[in-house]
């Protein structure tokens, strides 16, 4: 078995046991975990002190990851094309949530937030586990994100997974917009 592979299994096994998972992303190392293993994500959130109410962002390999948690019928046809056009890429999305999408990832909202990311290792990852992953800045409250994991492991020491690689040349975190209004919640 090669390095690379035993890698790939470590990255799986740590997700599907719930694991919290350092990785890279565009900009800043990512922080995240399974979407839907409620206990991860309160591990996460209790870790950022992030309350539940904000709501998270899924990072996707492509947009079929996504619609389990996106009504993709209630997206207007005339607003697929400016969210289509940027991915992959640094822009996420508050797209209507699906009935199914846990409260757990959309806090008080009635979008959820989403990402296709072009940053290839996101991508391998995502595509590795076969769904998205919750993404998060590496960092505590109030800290500057990590931007490679030896930063990531002054934050957090051996308590998450780490996943190999290194940030993209984004200088900063994706941009939010609404969907549906088109409004730019975060440059």
């Amino acid at each position: 078995m090669s390095v690379e592979s035993v890698h790939q299994d470590a990255d799986v096994a740590a997700f599907e046991s719930g694991q919290l998972m350092v990785y890279p992303t565009e900009a800043v190392m990512g922080i995240g975990c399974d979407p839907d293993n409620e206990a991860a994500v309160m591990s996460l959130l209790a870790l950022k002190q992030r309350p539940v109410e904000k709501g998270l962002i899924l990072l996707a390999a492509n947009y079929s990851q996504l619609l389990p948690y996106v009504d993709d019928n209630a997206i207007p046809q005339d607003k697929r094309f400016s969210i289509f056009s940027c991915w992959p890429g640094p822009v996420t999305w508050l797209l209507p949530k699906s009935a199914t999408a846990p409260t757990w990832l959309t806090g008080e909202h009635n979008a959820i937030a989403v990402r296709v990311t072009a940053h290839e290792g996101a991508r391998e990852l995502c595509n590795k586990l076969g769904r998205p992953i919750v993404s998060t800045s590496a960092n505590l409250t109030g800290q500057e994100p990590a931007r490679t994991t030896e930063e990531a492991r002054s934050y957090f020491a051996n308590s998450v997974h780490y996943v190999a690689g290194s940030v993209g040349g984004a200088a900063q975190p994706s941009t939010i917009k609404d969907a549906l209004t088109g409004t730019t919640i975060r440059n």
